[in-house]
This record gives C-alpha cells, structure tokens and sequence, in this order.
C-alpha cells in the first residue's frame, strides 16, 4: 500500500485516498470499452500516479497499490510506464506483489528529447488534456523558451494554456501579456497570482481533465498547484537570490485529484526541454510562419534569402518580427537534426556539407601554392 507523510512540504506527497477509483482519475467508457478483453486475463485497470525505477504507484479498481513493473526487452516507452499512464495490473496473489503487464495505449504524450544522443525521447507525462506552460512575471521574459514549450505541447496532442504567474511581482502585467500572445498564436494566456488570487478562478475555468505544469524550477508551478489543489500538497521552496533560479521543490511527477474534476500533475523544473519529432507542434506554434509559406513562390523555400519568399516579406512589411523567424530556424534545425538520430538518409544529407568543406580544405593544404 501506499506509505504515508505526516508533512505536506516533506520529501514526498501524501498519497491519494483510498476512496478514490481510477473514475476520478479519468477512467470513461471508451477505456472501459477498450479494456474489457483484459479482464478476462484477470486483470483490472489502473492509473498511474508516481512512477518510479521498477515500481508504481496506482490507483487501481481494487484501491491503491504499489505495483512492479514487468521487465521487457522492449526498449521503447511504449512498455515503460510513466505518469498519468493507463495499465493493466495483476493483482496480488497470496505470494505475490501486483504487477504491472501492460501499458495501455496513449491518448497523448509529453515527450523530450533525451541528453544524451540516442534516439529514444522522455515521456514526461501521459494521457494528458491540457498542458499549462508557467511563465513567471518576476523575470525577463525568455519568448524563445515559451515556443519551445508550446512546441512540445502542441506535439502532445494536448491543449496548450499559457499561464503568467507571480503578476503581484510585475510592473506591467498586461504588456507581458500582450508580448507573449505575440509569440503563441491560438493560445490562451492567462495572467495570474498565486499570493493574491488574481486570475485563478479564471484558470480552474478553463483547465480540464487531466492538467500537467511545465515550466523552469522557479516559475511558480508548485505554488500555483496548490492553489489549484486548494490545500499545500505540493512542496515550494524560494528562488535563490544569487542568481534569481529556482530550486528543484518537486523531486517527481504525481498525479494529484482536483476539488473541481480532473487531475493535476506537478513536474520537477525543466532545466532543458529539447524537440522530439516535433513537426506538427512547430507548425502550431509558428503558424502564421505556417500560414505564409503557403504563399512562397518555391515549395521548399527555407525563407533564408530565396525570391519570392512571402515570409522574409511580412518581415519586410513589418507583419512579422525577425526575432520569431529566427526562432522558427533555431527549432527546426534542433527538430531535425534529432530526427537524423534514427533517419539514416536524414543523417548523410546534414553531413554532407561538412563533408565536402573538409574535402575542399584538404584538397586546398595539399595544393603546391598553399601557404599556412
């Protein structure tokens, strides 16, 4: 069973009740639909909310349990379970812990890039509705991380709120906002205070079903959480004041149940977020970018300097800003070249050019008249 915390701001959260169901988590009919041959396996359902290395917490039709995940020589994420995820768990047996045997399929999924260079990406969060990207007013704002993060939201399949937190510490909260909207078109941006309330109802209103925060440690999540959540379950810690960063409060991802409906997933500070086969969430969080290429006289115009190009005039005619043309590159390039991890043809195409400098270079230091 699940341990208990005597402290909310203690290490880890206090577990869910033992009254809840996976239904108050976002168990429907379709799942149940989707679900019913497994129950002839003697397996029920269940969704996770901690995971952690080779165990779960979940909340299953038989009440909360802590589950071991089955090993699999599959190493994709499909059979690893994270966050939010929905599984088939065999119960406990007179001799036996209950275990998690399958990962069922994802609605959406977070995924990033991982640091190191294969070609496999995180999964932050799964099975997500809505994902609110926490931007803090207290700082500079930083537009080039707020698409990335609508990047990797619109790629989740989910649906992408921008949420301004700490407004009671900006000078100008409705220019920031202005600003931001700029820079995530056919977004909600919302402007809030944890401390003094401003905006939070407005917030609950528009969340739904099950709810992830994303943002840098210091953006305010976990105090936005628990405002969220009505009572402090979730750790806060202070920025540190020798460089204005936050510290990493939330250690984990956990789903926590809403007053109102629906679920909350708090996750640690994203010090780097990077793409993972993110096309079409590049083409939602640039799409007046999108929207004009259409218009370009050549089909594959990188809208670098080639004639015709109906971006670098929006530019020109002041419709668009080189700052959001320049991020658009920046992002595509990281975009592509993670998908030359695991494209083979992408990957000799990108070296290809580098290639042929060096060729040229040694063709150059091995000429007669070459001097050093």
């Amino acid at each position: 069973m699940f341990p208990s915390h005597a402290s909310p701001h203690s290490s880890a959260l206090s577990f869910p009740s033992h009254d809840l169901t996976p239904a108050d988590y976002g168990w429907d009919a379709e799942r149940e639909r989707s679900f019913a041959p497994s129950r002839g396996e003697d397996l029920v359902p269940g969704r996770v909310v901690r995971a952690e290395r080779g165990l779960c917490d979940v909340v299953a039709e038989t009440g909360p349990v802590r589950a071991m995940v089955v090993p699999s020589s599959d190493t994709g994420d499909r059979l690893t379970p994270c966050t939010g995820d929905w599984v088939a768990v065999r119960p406990a047996a007179a001799a036996a812990s209950p275990v998690i045997v399958e990962v069922l399929e994802r609605r959406t999924a977070v995924r990033r890039s991982t640091s190191s260079r294969t070609s496999h990406a995180q999964v932050l969060a799964a099975n997500v509705d809505t994902v609110a990207v926490a931007v803090s007013l207290s700082d500079p704002l930083k537009l080039g991380r707020v698409e990335r993060m609508l990047a990797l939201a619109w790629e989740s399949g989910a649906t992408p709120v921008v949420v301004l937190t700490k407004a009671d510490r900006c000078a100008d909260p409705a220019s920031a906002a202005a600003e931001v909207a700029e820079a995530a078109p056919g977004v909600e941006v919302l402007v809030t205070s944890a401390t003094t309330g401003e905006g939070v109802d407005v917030l609950t209103a528009v969340l739904s079903g099950t709810v992830v925060l994303l943002g840098p440690s210091g953006a305010g999540k976990s105090t936005l959480g628990n405002r969220l959540l009505g009572e402090d379950l979730l750790a806060t810690g202070a920025v540190r004041g020798s460089d204005g960063k936050g510290r990493h409060t939330t250690a984990w991802r956990e789903l926590l149940p809403l007053p109102h409906g629906g679920v909350l997933l708090d996750t640690p500070g994203l010090r780097g977020v990077g793409l993972h086969d993110a096309d079409d969430g590049l083409d939602h969080t640039f799409a007046e970018i999108t929207e004009l290429a259409l218009d370009c006289r050549f089909a594959d115009c990188a809208h670098t300097g080639e004639p015709g190009c109906a971006v670098l005039a929006a530019i020109e005619n002041g419709h668009l800003t080189r700052r959001r043309l320049d991020s658009y590159h920046r992002l595509q390039r990281e975009n592509t070249y993670a998908a030359s991890r695991t494209d083979a043809r992408l990957r000799a195409e990108l070296e290809r050019p580098r290639k042929e400098i060096s060729r040229h270079l040694r063709a150059l230091k091995q000429s007669p008249n070459f001097k050093a």
